[in-house]
């Protein structure tokens, strides 16, 4: 639209412009003209002469009430039962496309205005790096990624100078199969990871292999040596074992004009924050931020937990709780106005890939996003620790056990809000013999004795996971016994009855079930004492990573938090 038909849409309720189509009977977007509009005279019809004259009848003047004869009136009933019939069915669009989750909502909301915002959308192949799109019948995987880019007026101080930009801020959103709930899972920006070479689509059509980096910071994976999100996509996939479906990519400009299409989002700090860096400046408190001020808060790390990465990360994680949260309010979902600022502002803002370049595909994802209820939606943080390999550490490493376990709860489409429920259908499945053994006292970690074998799984199993149970677990009565003498498909963990306690303990470090426990008999370790026996099978998948998928818990320091509540930044 240009300038002049912006300005004369504004003189207009949003609303206003939809009109109801009595031969499809849906209601259509009738945007005002640029200019008005003269009718264009036809051709003259000769018409024989009058046999006599007559006097035309006096035409009455059509009055407000009625339209012009020979003109559909296209206006609204004003009768008010008519009216209220069709402000329902206009609630109905606006509900009905709305989007679960922050960006992705205000995509949805696109949908608005059909065909007249598909020019807004931005898109980028995907290198065959998506699965090819999320489908309706499956768990969905969307990769959000914020880039530093410095695009747009007043973003100056914020990212780095002259950058193509990076993966500034990337999160998985995992959305279950059911859609009953759903994990956000924030990637840091400072992780160190390898980068897998990427296939590039050029400009040209043509494809350009940009050569992977192995031990670089993830956001490297964006910008840099020519990278699209598509590499960023393959990077993901190496680390977590999740391929995603599709990605989203926004820029600074997306959070300031998003926040302040919602008339503001509430925030809350746990103290005084004045940062020179990002510009914020708030007293301890709840507030509602929009525009400039919300980009200064999401952009914050030096005056928030230690000053880095990991803690700009929280306040990012209840931004955007707080921003969802917003965009499902009846507040904003029965204003028009709101609606449309935020389907102008989205489409604006957001770069998509190839698989997700229209509104009807926007909408189709928002329709499935929109089922899910914000207390079942976790925020949640890989977890990493400071890069032992610097002195004093910029960087973070995976916690292998932890963070392996968060990603296999991802890829089994295992909820963090909804674990319980699954172990007590699990448990049912089960019979009431083997799922006793579970039950009884525990023995503590560092009473349990237990040799570690290999049978199946992948060659320095056994080693890797000796370390971790004795390290990371606190079993430090546990030893490498080499290799088993046959390959297992599952793992097995085998005791006497008077070890229970400990195979019990361990069984729950291990994440082993009731069909993995074989009472038998126990074996005598190098101290010549009576220890139990776990053999790992081919379903072994790594050191710490629990071993029963539908039995996992998320890890105990793991930083989340649930959409549906508000926790001051400390």
């Amino acid at each position: 639209m240009d300038a002049q038909g912006r300005g004369q849409a504004e003189d207009i309720d949003p609303a206003d412009q939809w009109v109801l189509n009595p031969d499809t009977g849906d209601y259509e977007l009738r945007l005002p003209s640029s200019a008005p509009q003269s009718p264009v005279p036809g051709p003259r019809r000769a018409t024989p002469a009058p046999e006599r004259e007559v006097p035309a009848p006096r035409r009455r003047r059509a009055t407000p009430e009625e339209p012009p004869p020979g003109r559909r009136d296209r206006r609204r009933p004003a009768k008010k039962k008519a009216k209220k019939k069709s402000k329902g069915k206009k609630i109905l669009l606006w509900t009905g496309g709305t989007m679960a989750f922050v960006i992705l909502a205000v995509g949805t909301a696109g949908y608005l205005y059909l065909q007249h915002l598909n020019d807004n959308i931005e898109s980028l192949p995907d290198d065959g790096a998506s699965t090819g799109g999320f489908q309706k019948d499956q768990a969905i995987n969307i990769l959000l990624i914020g880039t530093d880019k410095r695009t747009g007026s007043g973003n100056d101080g914020y990212g780095d100078k002259g950058s193509a930009g990076h993966a500034d801020t990337t999160l998985l959103l995992h959305v279950s199969k059911d859609r009953s709930n759903a994990t956000a899972l924030s990637i840091p920006r400072d992780l160190i990871v390898d980068i897998p070479d990427c296939p590039t689509t050029q400009e040209d059509g043509s494809t350009k292999v940009i050569p992977g980096s192995s031990g670089v910071r993830f956001n490297q994976s964006l910008g840099q040596s020519g990278r699209t999100p598509s590499c960023t996509m393959r990077t993901v996939t190496e680390l977590t074992g999740v391929k995603p479906d599709n990605f989203m990519v926004a820029d600074f400009n997306a959070v300031k004009t998003l926040s302040s299409a919602v008339g503001g989002v509430e925030v809350c700090l746990a103290k005084d924050i004045n940062d020179p860096d990002s510009h914020l400046n708030l007293s301890k408190g709840e507030h509602t931020i929009e525009g400039e001020e919300a980009l200064a808060f999401v952009r914050t790390r030096h005056s928030v937990g230690f000053g880095g990465d990991l803690s700009r990360i929280e306040l990012q994680q209840q931004f955007l709780s707080s921003l969802m949260r917003k965009l499902k309010s009846n507040d904003t979902l029965t204003s028009p106005t709101k609606m449309v600022k935020l389907a102008e502002a989205a489409t604006e803002a957001l770069t998509v890939d190839s698989k997700l370049d229209s509104i009807g595909k926007l909408k189709d994802l928002g329709l499935e996003l929109g089922k899910l209820d914000t207390k079942n939606l976790t925020f949640a943080t890989v977890p990493v620790k400071d890069n032992p390999a610097e002195k004093t550490p910029v960087t973070v490493v995976l916690k292998e056990g932890p963070a392996q376990q968060v990603f296999d709860m991802v890829k089994n489409d295992i909820s963090f809000t909804e674990v319980k429920k699954k172990e007590k259908e699990k448990k049912k499945k089960e019979d009431a013999a083997v799922a006793a053994r579970l039950e009884g006292e525990k023995s503590e970690p560092s009473e349990v004795r237990v040799r570690v074998l290999n049978g199946g799984a992948s060659a320095g199993s056994a080693g890797r996971e000796l370390t971790y149970l004795q390290n990371e677990a606190g079993v430090t009565k546990s030893e490498n016994a080499g290799n088993a003498p046959a390959e297992l498909a599952r793992t097995t963990l085998e005791y006497a009855p008077d070890q229970a306690d400990q195979a019990r303990a361990l069984a729950e470090i291990l994440g082993l079930s009731g069909a993995a426990m074989k009472p038998g008999e126990s074996v005598t370790n190098s101290q010549g004492l009576p220890t139990m026996t776990l053999t790992l099978g081919k379903d072994f998948k790594g050191a710490g990573v629990k071993l029963d998928a539908t039995s996992a818990k998320a890890p105990e320091d793991l930083q989340k938090s649930t959409a549906d509540k508000v926790e001051c930044a400390k």
